[in-house]
C-alpha cells in the first residue's frame, strides 16, 4: 500500500491549478455572450493559460465580425489556440435552443453591457423598451443553462437611463435573483475593450463612466429565500454572524468544518460551495411540499450532517485498514 499513497500522491502533485481573475476562475465552465471583438474573452483565457473552459459567441457571423473589429480575427485566432469553443451568430434571446448549446450547463454566463442598438436617444421610451425585451429574453434563455451553484453576470451602467431598464426587476420574472452588485472597472480586465458595436463606429469604445456587475442566481421563487444569511462570513475561520437562528449559524458552521477536515482547505470556496448547496437545498425542500418550514429544514440538516461524518469515519477506517 505504500506505493499506492506515493502513486495518489503523484497525481494530485499533478492536478491542475486553479487560477483566478475576479469573479472568474479556470475551473469554472463559462459561456460569454454578446461578444464585440472578444477582447474579454481573450483576457479571461490569458489569465486562466486556456480556454479550455470557455464558451464565447457573438450575434454577428465570423465574416462580418471581422470586418467590424480589427482586432478581432487575432483574438479569435489567440482564443483558440487556448482551446476556446468559438460560436458565431448566437442570439442571446434565442441561445438555448442553438445545437452546441441546448445541452450545456455552465457556472458563470456573462453578458457585457447589452444593448439593442442605436435607434434613437437612448431616455427615448422604445429605446428603453427595445434594451429591456433583449435582457428579458437572454435572461429567460440564461436561467435555465445554469449548474446548480450558477451565476448570470451583467455589466452594465447605473446611471440613467440605463437605470431605468430595472435589471433586477427583469431579472425577478425569469426566476432569478440578485444577490451582490460590484463595481465594475476596465483596468480589472487586462486587454478589455468595449465596443459600441454598430454603425460605421462598432470598433470604437463607448465611455463606461459609472457600472457595475450585476450578479444572478436562480431562484424558483424569484426571492432570495435566505438572502438574510448573507452576514454569515464566507471565510470559514471568521467568526459567523447570525442573522437567522443561533440553529442555521450552527449548521453552517457544522457543515462548513466537515468540508475543512474531509478537503484539507479552508478557502473561501469552500464557505461559498456549502452556503449555496445550503440555500439551494432550503429552496428544494420548501417547493416539495406544503406546510414545511425552515426548522424542518435544520433537523433534516442535522441529520444528514450525521450520516455524512458517519460515512466519512466508516471510509477511514477502511483505508486505514487496508494500508496494515
Amino acid at each position: 500500500m505504500a506505493v499506492g499513497k506515493e502513486m495518489v500522491k503523484a497525481e494530485v502533485g499533478m492536478e491542475e491549478k486553479e487560477k483566478w481573475l475576479m469573479h472568474y476562475s479556470s475551473f469554472h465552465q463559462i459561456l460569454l455572450v454578446g461578444e464585440g471583438d472578444f477582447s474579454f474573452s481573450l483576457c479571461l483565457a490569458q489569465s486562466f493559460s486556456s480556454a479550455s473552459n470557455i464558451v464565447a459567441t457573438s450575434l454577428n457571423p465570423y465574416d462580418l465580425l471581422i470586418k467590424m473589429y480589427k482586432k478581432a480575427k487575432s483574438n479569435l485566432e489567440a482564443l483558440e489556440k487556448l482551446g476556446a469553443h468559438l460560436l458565431f451568430g448566437v442570439d442571446a434571446t434565442k441561445m438555448k435552443l442553438h445545437t452546441d448549446l441546448k445541452m450545456r450547463k455552465f457556472d458563470r454566463i456573462i453578458y457585457n453591457f447589452p444593448h439593442a442598438g442605436f435607434h434613437g436617444k437612448e431616455e427615448s421610451r422604445i429605446m428603453i423598451n427595445m434594451h429591456r425585451d433583449l435582457v428579458h429574453g437572454f435572461f429567460r434563455n440564461a436561467s435555465g443553462m445554469l449548474r446548480g451553484t450558477g451565476e448570470i453576470h451583467v455589466n452594465h451602467k447605473t446611471k440613467a437611463p440605463f437605470s431605468d431598464w430595472n435589471l433586477e426587476e427583469l431579472a425577478s420574472q425569469n426566476s432569478l435573483v440578485l444577490f451582490e452588485c460590484v463595481a465594475f472597472k476596465r483596468e480589472d480586465y487586462p486587454g478589455y475593450n468595449n465596443k459600441r458595436g454598430a454603425s460605421s463606429r462598432c470598433d470604437k469604445p463607448f465611455p463606461l463612466r459609472a457600472c457595475s456587475t450585476f450578479k444572478f442566481r436562480f431562484s424558483p421563487t424569484g426571492t432570495n429565500i435566505l438572502g438574510n444569511m448573507n452576514g454569515i462570513s464566507t471565510h470559514t475561520r471568521l467568526p459567523l454572524t447570525n442573522t437567522v437562528s443561533i440553529d442555521c449559524s450552527r449548521i453552517f458552521v457544522g457543515y462548513s468544518n466537515h468540508a475543512v477536515e474531509t478537503l484539507g482547505r479552508s478557502d473561501y470556496n469552500v464557505g461559498y460551495t456549502v452556503l449555496e448547496v445550503l440555500r439551494l437545498g432550503f429552496e428544494k425542500y420548501m417547493a416539495e411540499g406544503p406546510g414545511r418550514t425552515l426548522t424542518g429544514y435544520i433537523n433534516l440538516m442535522q441529520e444528514l450532517q450525521l450520516l455524512s461524518r458517519s460515512r466519512s469515519a466508516f471510509l477511514r477506517r477502511m483505508l486505514l485498514g487496508s494500508d496494515q
